[in-house]
């Protein structure tokens, strides 16, 4: 049998619950996958973790995962590797050991509650003109700062030049492209907007905002742009000489591998939370409406894309948590299984604030709550208040993407929609309804790990362009708004109703 010539590219997509490495042809077809999930580790409540060791054993083996389910395909076969990853989840590590000081601290993780009161000297917007954020627990910034305040000796190693700090992307890198042995200290303008230690119209770090922080910029990786060549794979890697070529953060990769890329133009992905994003093009659009404005993507030394940003921190994790935590299902498919036993929520109604509520509030003292109770409500009604919250959220961050955008004069008029959710057909029709314009899904699912893999693709001339990805993006499924208006708004009221029932409930004693 002759030897396989065709060539590739390969995704690696470093997420929340699991690392996959996705090949993909020149069409925009998965070809081969390898997929391996990683513990979540919960020291107490309001902290989540992983082990970036992990995480890095996982990346290598979902790769050589990948590579033995496409059998006849090698390194040689492969002209790029794409990284996108779980982006606000940092890490800090011996860049002489490559040793992590502490386990990576997660996005979702709310452990930086009283370090973001204290930079915030009574402004959460402190730096919001800056870096596009507010001070939140989300972010990175805040997370390294607690690693060194708190791990001992973490601080003095940092000062000395000795730790290195990074996204996953960063870590990813880092050790793909040698590690201590010379490894590649880089993140992307994706990434690094993340941070809260970017500058967002220069694309530099921020001297000012590190100092805040007490972050020594010797910690800090390279800023490069989202489709660049960084490196190559190591020696004695399954990747070996394989340029790594493309980095986007999750979302800003789903975005991409959508084809978003007029002003406009936007992106829900319903997978652990939910992330809306909306092109703006070249222009930076400060939300005043508890967004976020980040970089959506940079191609080269083509100038920055921006986008505003409506990040919602608990959708299919909801899902997860009442097969988990509660019972009322073996499996999350059986969630629109049981939802479609009855006609509507019965009344209630289910915020879930696990960690604080996200865009467009920023609660982070809120809780979840399940309102609405009468003795009518069965297991089906909540059910349907579980699928429903989710297209509630992604209301509240449409309407305050629009009031940003309406200046700017960009309108939504659909929604791109991808994630394991979407495949919820009774979710993707309430969204449609809620929203009043038409929710559209692509045949590839996979758009985070297909957007990635187009940038590093683009950076090696494998595709010629963004019209290579236009060209290859084909609807799957169109769910047009079916309810009538009055519905529409009595429902969301009572919604908006519930959600202040979270409110301030978490109290200086009980953080």
């Amino acid at each position: 049998m002759s030897p396989n010539t065709q060539k590739y590219v390969m995704a690696i997509d470093q997420g929340t619950t699991s690392s996959r490495a996705i090949l993909f042809d020149h069409s925009g077809q998965i070809v081969s996958t390898g997929q391996l999930e990683h513990e979540q580790i919960f020291p107490r409540a309001g902290w989540v973790e992983h082990d970036p060791k992990e995480i890095w054993r996982n990346v290598r083996q979902a790769v050589a995962q990948c590579l033995a389910a496409s059998k006849d395909i090698n390194s040689s076969n492969i002209v790029a590797v794409g990284i996108t990853n779980q982006r606000e989840t940092a890490v800090v590590w011996d860049k002489t050991t490559g040793e992590p000081v502490y386990n990576a601290i997660v996005w979702q993780d709310t452990r930086t509650d009283k370090i973001c009161d204290e930079l915030a000297q009574g402004d959460d917007d402190r730096f919001k003109e800056r870096c596009g954020l507010p001070l939140a627990t989300y972010f990175a910034g805040p997370k390294v700062k607690w690693i060194l305040d708190n791990v001992d000796g973490a601080r003095e190693k940092a000062e000395r030049g000795d730790l290195l700090l990074g996204t996953t992307d960063s870590w990813v890198v880092w050790n793909m492209t040698g590690g201590v042995q010379g490894g590649v200290h880089v993140t992307d303008v994706t990434n690094a907007s993340r941070t809260m230690l970017m500058n967002l119209d220069t694309l530099d770090w921020n001297p000012d905002i590190c100092a805040a922080m007490g972050i020594p910029m010797s910690m800090l990786p390279e800023i490069k742009s989202s489709s660049e060549v960084y490196g190559e794979g190591r020696k004695g890697g399954f990747l070996v000489g394989v340029p790594i070529a493309g980095i986007l953060g999750d979302q800003q990769a789903a975005t991409f591998g959508q084809a978003c890329f007029e002003r406009g133009m936007a992106k829900n992905t319903y997978g652990t939370g939910c992330f809306m994003l909306m092109n703006t093009g070249e222009e930076v659009i400060h939300s005043r409406n508890g967004l976020l404005t980040t970089v959506c993507y940079k191609i080269g030394d083509n100038k920055p894309v921006y986008a505003l940003e409506g990040s919602i921190a608990v959708a299919g994790s909801l899902v997860q948590w009442v097969r988990d935590n509660l019972g009322l299902i073996k499996d999350a498919a059986e969630i629109e299984t049981l939802a479609t036993t009855v006609d509507d929520n019965g009344g209630a109604y289910f915020v879930p604030a696990f960690s604080g509520l996200f865009a467009p509030y920023w609660k982070d003292d809120a809780r979840g709550a399940l309102v609405g109770l009468t003795r009518y409500v069965n297991k089906g009604h909540i059910a349907r208040a579980v699928i429903e919250s989710t297209a509630f959220q992604t209301r509240e961050v449409a309407e305050a993407m629009a009031a940003d955008a309406k200046d700017a004069d960009i309108e939504l008029t659909e929604l791109k929609v991808d994630g394991g959710m979407t495949a919820n057909e009774t979710l993707m029709q309430f969204q449609a309804d809620q929203l009043g314009v038409a929710v559209v899904r692509p045949k590839v699912a996979e758009t985070t790990a297909l957007g990635a893999a187009y940038a590093a693709g683009i950076a090696v001339g494998y595709w010629d362009g963004e019209q290579d990805v236009i060209d290859n993006w084909a609807e799957d499924a169109r769910w047009e708004p079916q309810v009538d208006e009055d519905e529409r708004e009595r429902t969301y009221r009572l919604w908006q109703k519930a959600v202040t029932r979270t409110f301030d409930w978490v109290d200086d004693d009980v953080r």
